[in-house]
């Protein structure tokens, strides 16, 4: 399907100078622009979007969708214990974070290759998957794949920040709120927790000369995935953000979820996992047209970084064709910066499926089969290409 009755994603006015529209047409429905700052005037280059649009959008979905971050620790330190397993370099993190009401300890284990890594895979993980062993891989987390590939992997267990139901506060988060006292409404839940998590791990990497921390992609999947989103939307140290069947709150747009396309719905995400999002967002649970912000933007707050999405043909849960339109509609932002390609051969939905689409900065896939980190989306990410230096110049300003 179409964005726009012409095939392309529809930013009427976008040559004017201010003002911008209000909205955008996606596959034929009102979504928010971009490309349109607070005050009404149109984002024009990479000076507005940078001086201006970045953070209002960031503010957006901190004050409606995610909640607020967790601020820095007071204090931080990492151990290192090296070692070889099965024939690859080994080295167990134990990071140690410190905020007014507590310290807390996270042990995540980071696997190297022979050689300088191409790059840096840094999983959130919420399946508990990663073995300390890299030969007890799966096709979840391939560790030695990854690592005679060329390249690290660093998985940290979401488990640790925020437990994934019960006292999902018992981790990070009562470092810094008082663990008698409700949280504030907009206060991050867990998805927040875990994206925060990611870059307290990017604050390792960047002191580990073993690897290269201007080569690192946060990744997730499904309820990672919207975290792995979040946390590269934020933290702009990470080179690539990869969503993994994310859907909604990730990938797929929220106005489509719980529409007679067989997404998931705000309303039975924030009923069934109450604890990954804020009251701020359930609020909106049967009321997303009046969401300020929807995931096309979250996936441009990437740019000039590159974004992957990966999708399945049969995921109807996740509404693969909403996070192909999400995707699509976030070009524009990128085309700012010269890198608007989305790598796609066609604009219809669907585009053909176990094939890996690649523009200079945002890459997709749409692998056949159902909901899951496969074998065939790692070979997607492997084989991607996705620390190559982007050189296409931006729109000046």
């Amino acid at each position: 399907m179409a964005l726009c009755a012409g095939g392309g994603v529809a930013l009427q006015g976008q040559a004017l100078a201010a003002p911008a529209p209000e909205t955008v047409a996606i596959d034929g429905v009102d979504y928010p622009n971009p490309l349109r700052r607070d005050d009404g005037g149109a984002v024009t280059t990479v000076a507005d979007w940078e001086g201006v649009r970045r953070a209002e959008l960031l503010e957006a979905f901190q004050e409606n969708v995610y909640g607020r971050s967790l601020p820095a620790p007071t204090a931080q330190t990492f151990g290192v214990a090296q070692s070889e397993v099965g024939g690859v370099r080994r080295k167990i993190v134990t990071i140690t974070l410190t905020g007014p009401r507590g310290t807390r300890r996270i042990e995540v284990p980071l696997f190297l290759p022979a050689a300088r890594p191409a790059g840096t895979f840094l999983m959130i993980d919420h399946r508990g998957a990663v073995d300390e062993d890299p030969a007890r891989s799966s096709d979840y987390a391939p560790v030695s794949t990854i690592v005679k590939a060329g390249y690290a992997f660093v998985a940290l267990r979401t488990d640790d920040l925020a437990p994934d139901g019960g006292d999902y506060r018992d981790g990070v988060i009562d470092l810094f709120h008082p663990a008698g006292e409700e949280l504030p409404a907009d206060a991050g839940r867990a998805i927040s927790a875990w994206a925060w998590g990611a870059s307290r791990v990017m604050d390792y990497l960047e002191t580990d000369p073993d690897v290269d921390a201007a080569k690192v992609a946060v990744l997730g999947h499904s309820r990672s995935g919207k975290a792995a989103l979040w946390a590269g939307a934020q933290d702009t140290r990470f080179a690539a953000a990869v969503a993994n069947d994310a859907g909604s709150t990730g990938t797929a747009l929220a106005r489509r979820s719980g529409g007679g396309e067989g997404g998931e719905s705000v309303a039975q995400l924030t009923r069934a996992f109450p604890h990954w999002f804020p009251p701020v967002y359930r609020a909106y649970g049967d009321r997303v047209d009046e969401l300020p912000v929807d995931q096309h933007q979250l996936l441009a707050l990437m740019a000039p970084r590159r974004v992957v999405v990966g999708s399945a043909t049969e995921d109807a849960n996740a509404d693969p064709e909403g996070e192909f339109l999400a995707y699509r509609a976030a070009a524009p932002v990128y085309a700012l910066y010269g890198l608007g390609d989305t790598g796609l051969a066609s604009t219809a939905w669907p585009p053909a499926a176990d094939q890996g689409f690649r523009g200079p900065a945002m890459s997709y896939h749409l692998r056949s089969g159902g909901h899951g980190l496969t074998a065939a989306d790692w070979t997607n990410y492997l084989d991607g290409d996705l620390f190559a230096a982007v050189g296409a110049a931006p729109v000046q300003g």
